[in-house]
């Protein structure tokens, strides 16, 4: 019974955690051009070749719409009261980060264009218009900041650096 109760309370507590979803507007367009492009193949022919190519096709386009969305960030809290932040494969502890910074949807092509250092490490998607930037201090680390697409940028800094959360959001017109 004490090994239940010890093992509950050494897993990580979730602070947040964001799945990056593909746009819905997307999902109906994929909708149309799998409908548009199996009534073509369908002209004058049997109801197989409209049948088929829709199954065919909508499995396709669902499987890309999924893999396209598999992005999952979250935030979690060791027992120890270190918090993690884990984008695809990579995680990264809140220690190392020296400085914090939401990034507006009017910035964000300036963070991504000719300012982007080459070594950092950047998660970004076109339908996710706010990011968020984490200067690393970590002598270990050739990487000099993480730069992560977020919907609620907000959210995401109070949950893993809420002691930076003041001068992170401070730019931000809300």
């Amino acid at each position: 019974m004490s090994d239940t109760g010890s093992a509950s309370s050494a897993a990580p507590r979730t602070l947040y955690r964001e799945r990056q979803w593909v746009p819905v507007y997307w999902w109906a367009l994929a909708a149309f051009l799998v409908i548009l492009t199996a009534l073509q193949l369908y002209q004058n022919r049997t109801i197989a070749w409209l049948i088929v190519p829709l199954i065919v096709l909508s499995a396709v386009a669902v499987w890309i719409l999924v893999s396209w969305s598999s992005t999952v960030i979250t935030v979690e809290q060791d027992p120890d009261g270190t918090r993690w932040l884990s984008v695809k494969s990579a995680n990264l502890p809140h220690d190392v980060v020296s400085r914090s910074l939401a990034v507006p949807a009017t910035a964000k092509r300036n963070a991504m264009g000719r300012q982007l250092d080459p070594a950092a490490f950047v998660v970004s998607h076109g339908w996710i218009h706010e990011m968020v930037m984490l200067v690393l201090d970590d002598p270990e680390d050739p990487t000099p900041y993480w730069l992560v697409s977020t919907r609620h940028p907000e959210k995401l800094l109070e949950a893993f650096l809420p002691e930076q959360t003041d001068t992170s959001l401070a730019h931000l017109e809300r």
